[in-house]
């Protein structure tokens, strides 16, 4: 399948209608029919404003985070629309892929 895998760049303390921005996103794209998403925690990065953003003892709060997952473009169309339509500010990278799933389920 074509599609689009796509990464959200946050910080631990950004907040979307009152719940972690990271937090919100996945399951936002679960309510949306994406096939799966994951939030990873990062050690250190910096964004636009050039300011270093690191999971220090003290400062946990601005953990970078990523939010990645693979989607259609027709789910993609659907996610971003709904961004869209709630006013979500927030950094992304599309890049098109190639995906699937190959071998049996062991479950």
């Amino acid at each position: 399948m074509r599609g689009y895998q796509i990464t959200f760049f946050t910080q631990q303390d950004r907040r979307h209608e009152g719940r972690p921005l990271a937090d919100w996103l996945v399951e936002t794209a679960r309510s949306l029919g994406v096939r799966g998403a994951t939030a990873l925690l990062a050690a250190e990065g910096f964004g636009h404003g050039r300011r270093i953003h690191s999971a220090r003892f003290f400062e946990l709060a601005d953990q970078p985070v990523e939010v990645t997952m693979v989607a259609s473009a027709e789910e993609t169309e659907r996610l971003f629309a709904h961004l869209r339509e709630h006013r979500v500010h927030v950094f992304y990278a599309r890049t098109p892929v190639e995906f699937g799933t190959i071998g049996e389920d062991q479950a």
